[in-house]
């Protein structure tokens, strides 16, 4: 889907989806000229009304990491995001137009790269997008590339990805990356607190991750979350919670083979459901 000049003003950037400017890699070069003050507009809007939303909801780590970013008042320049990650992790953020195959996604994250799209949703999208955008890949993703630990798993996670597309294994893998860096939540003395990407960068969802009664709330757990289904079109029916982020590390650890082995055995469990003896977190008491 292109965008429209009367949203977008007269914008030199090729549309979104034009994966032609791209590499063999799928990465390409963020035109940061070709950005309109319409397009910053949003970008400040969108930034100033997620930052409000962060207190007793997004994780410590990720408050602490966020200025990191740089910029909320214009859309950042991936260069100068660059020098500060580099230098505090080691990874580095890539342009893509939108989408990439799986393979490359997990080789760019072996490489300690990550992939950003450099287009924004227009404002008529503000409150829901299809697919991710500038806002959600920088403002959700990036500032925890600044946590050592989690940027250690993404790399982890990169690699085991292509150990998993020789096992035929990417799905149920997808899954656990689904629940945990895009809707995963973390135990914090304050209560529950949302780490993942696509809760950061929802107005909506955020709140609704961590205090509504409505969806089931679990453990992380490598089986139980790789069998689990999870919902493209709305908001989750459950949510895995870690007690830290170096859980995630140690999971990186694990030999997956023998688990995907057994997993392939036993069907996938509904998105919401529960099994059989299994019991949700319940909700911390509000002071």
């Amino acid at each position: 889907m292109g965008a429209t000049p009367a949203v977008y003003g007269q914008s030199s950037r090729p549309p979104r989806g034009d994966y032609s400017r791209a590499a063999s890699d799928y990465t390409c070069t963020q035109d940061y000229a070709a950005y309109t003050e319409v397009e910053h507009a949003t970008w400040r809007q969108l930034y100033a009304r997620q930052s409000a939303l962060l207190p007793g909801r997004a994780s410590s780590d990720f408050i602490a990491c966020l200025p990191q970013l740089g910029a909320s008042e214009r859309i950042p320049h991936f260069e100068d995001i660059n020098q500060r990650l580099m230098a505090a992790t080691g990874w580095q953020i890539v342009g893509v137009p939108g989408l990439i195959p799986e393979l490359d996604f997990f080789r760019l994250l072996s490489q300690r790269r990550f992939p950003v799209t450099d287009w924004i949703r227009t404002p008529q999208e503000l409150d829901y997008i299809v697919e991710p955008d500038i806002f959600h890949d920088l403002f959700g993703h990036v500032p925890l590339l600044f946590h050592p630990v989690l940027a250690d798993y993404m790399q982890a996670y990169g690699a085991g990805g292509l150990k998993a597309a020789e096992l035929g294994a990417t799905e149920l893998l997808s899954r656990l990356y689904w629940y945990s860096i895009e809707f995963g939540l973390i135990r914090e003395a304050g209560g529950l607190r949302a780490y993942g990407a696509g809760i950061l960068s929802s107005a909506g969802e955020l709140a609704y991750s961590v205090s509504s009664p409505e969806p089931q709330r679990l453990p992380l757990q490598l089986a139980r979350t790789m069998r689990t289904r999870y919902r493209i079109d709305t908001y989750q029916a459950n949510y895995f919670v870690i007690d830290d982020m170096q859980q995630l590390l140690d999971f990186a650890s694990t030999d997956f083979a023998p688990l995907y082995a057994s997993l392939r055995g036993q069907s996938a469990i509904e998105a919401g459901a529960l099994l059989p003896g299994e019991q949700a977190l319940p909700l911390p008491a509000v002071p």
